[in-house]
């Protein structure tokens, strides 16, 4: 197993946006395409609180790749996602990080 976990930097007032957009939307599509979410959270303390961090489990970098750009290239939710933006963008940067769990590790 690999975990990718995400951070998802906001344009300034645009959390609320993002978190909708995962609750009315994004998380459809997971389920869609089976991406399995480990959870989801919000910086309480840190350098920004306009961030969403996320991670989700993976099998393989295969199965990621197939499940991810099948997800990414699916019409219906790059025209919601688009919509979404309509008014202004919500994200200003993704980060991504591909991450294997160590040997003394409580989740493998």
């Amino acid at each position: 197993m690999i975990v990718e976990m995400r951070i998802y930097h906001c344009a300034p007032t645009r959390l609320p946006a993002l978190l909708d957009r995962f609750t009315s939307t994004t998380l459809g599509f997971f389920e869609k395409y089976g991406i399995r979410q480990i959870g989801f959270w919000t910086t309480l303390i840190g350098a920004s609180n306009h961030a969403l961090t996320y991670m989700i489990e993976w099998e393989s970098l295969a199965e990621r790749e197939e499940k991810w750009n099948a997800f990414q290239a699916d019409a219906e939710w790059i025209a919601k996602r688009a919509a979404s933006e309509a008014e202004r963008p919500i994200v200003e940067r993704i980060e991504s990080h591909i991450l294997t769990p160590t040997s003394f590790s409580k989740l493998r």
